[in-house]
């Protein structure tokens, strides 16, 4: 009926209404299996820093190698989005994130089960190909559930991911002291199965591809038929690719900073959830900052903030440094939730769908690449804090472009 969308925006569906083939008694489910997703991967890949030290202690590594390492499981993740989106096409999104998990705790199992550094660079690798599946899709999947009203669910979805980060890493942590690392990357793999099974049990099935395609249209949040700025998107990439590399470059010598002020890896455990919990209150409160005083605003408010808490950690003791990580996790993804929802008023030709693959793949994809690149051999050549500093300075790099990219933002949409 001519009347459905105006309906619908803003809010799920009636009852009797289908966005791409699914009901509006499935939203609620779909949302389930995807948080449920999220925090699963999103826990594997801040899983990935806590093993570090571990790590090196076993084989030897230097910071370079680390940095690689970790490369292996982004690496994978970031450059698999895209074909991800097309074995979706072919396979049903349901089906592609279901065996992307398996495969994710297939890895970790592998991993766990591993000789030697070459196999458990291969268990990395294929963790990080399964997890590629689930931004892209799960963000898909909740669109056509809520059509218009995706907004907040979308919202949700991401404030899963860092629930992940803080259950799962310190949770490591705490079995590290009990049991060898092997029986603990076996024990996080049984739980990725279960999460397999529970997403299979709650998503519903692929609609059709004109379903998904009315669905798209349904989901999209420009109505106007306007085609923003290819030089803003191209932007707005630039700066998330510096935010995106940023987190990590910090992020990777975290642990060994810690460990210098005489932490134990329990202790690590706990840092990285401290950073996850503010990182989830920062997605909650700058994507609502962002709206009411604008995103140059709130970007450089973050990207400032989180060069001063680096610093801050730094030359603080273990115990003030604890402290602090809250509020240094708070602006860390306070800038991604502000970018992300900026996507979609600067998606070329309005695709926003692809706006997003495109984002995505970048930002992590340069996170992969010049950790190795870049952070690993400054890491090597001057030591934890000095390349952490110099995550720091990245961050603020941002600043300039953002004021470049201000004069090319829309206005903001009416609340």
């Amino acid at each position: 009926m001519p009347t459905t969308a105006g309906r619908t925006e803003g809010r799920a569906l009636d009852p009797t209404q289908q966005v791409g083939g699914i009901t509006a008694s499935q939203p609620t489910r779909t949302l389930t299996a995807a948080c449920l997703n999220h925090a699963l991967h999103d826990g594997y890949t801040d899983l990935i820093y806590v093993m570090l030290p571990v790590w090196q202690a076993e084989f030897g590594l230097g910071y370079v190698a680390l940095a690689l390492v970790r490369s292996l499981y982004v690496g994978a993740l970031a450059g698999l989005q895209m074909p991800a989106a097309v074995l979706a096409r072919a396979l049903g999104t349901r089906s592609v994130l279901v065996l992307g998990t398996v495969l994710s705790a297939g890895g970790y199992a592998l991993a766990g089960a591993s000789g030697g550094l070459i196999g458990l660079c291969t268990a990395l690798a294929l963790a990080g190909a399964g997890s590629s599946t689930q931004h892209p899709l799960a963000s898909a999947v909740i669109a056509r559930a809520y059509g218009r009203g995706a907004r907040g669910p979308l919202g949700t979805y991401n404030f899963a991911g860092d629930l992940g980060k803080a259950a799962l890493p310190p949770l490591a942590g705490l079995l590290l002291t009990a049991a060898d690392w092997r029986s603990v990357l076996c024990l996080v793999a049984g739980l990725g199965l279960v999460v397999a099974i529970g997403v299979a049990g709650l998503l519903p099935r692929e609609p059709g591809a004109r379903d998904a395609m009315k669905a798209r249209a349904q989901a999209s949040p420009r109505g106007d038929g306007a085609v923003p700025h290819r030089a803003g998107f191209g932007l707005l990439v630039a700066i998330g690719m510096l935010d995106n590399a940023a987190r990590p470059a910090f992020l990777i010598y975290l642990p060994f900073l810690l460990v210098e002020k005489g932490a134990a890896l329990s202790t690590v455990g706990i840092a990285f959830a401290l950073v996850a919990v503010g990182g989830a209150l920062g997605k909650a409160a700058f994507g609502r900052l962002g709206e009411r005083f604008g995103v140059t605003r709130s970007v450089i408010l973050t990207e400032a903030g989180t060069a001063a808490a680096i610093l801050v950690v730094i030359v603080l003791p273990l115990g003030p440094a604890l402290v602090v990580l809250p509020g240094l996790g708070l602006m860390l993804n306070g800038t991604s939730s502000v970018l992300y929802g900026t996507v979609p008023d600067l998606a070329p030709g309005g695709r926003v769908e692809r706006a997003f693959a495109i984002f995505y793949t970048c930002t992590l994809g340069g996170s992969a690449v010049a950790a190795p690149l870049l952070y690993g051999p400054l890491g090597d050549a001057v030591g934890p804090s000095w390349a952490a500093a110099a995550a720091a300075a990245t961050a603020l790099a941002v600043v300039p472009l953002m004021l470049a990219l201000a004069p090319r933002l829309a206005a903001p949409r009416p609340a």
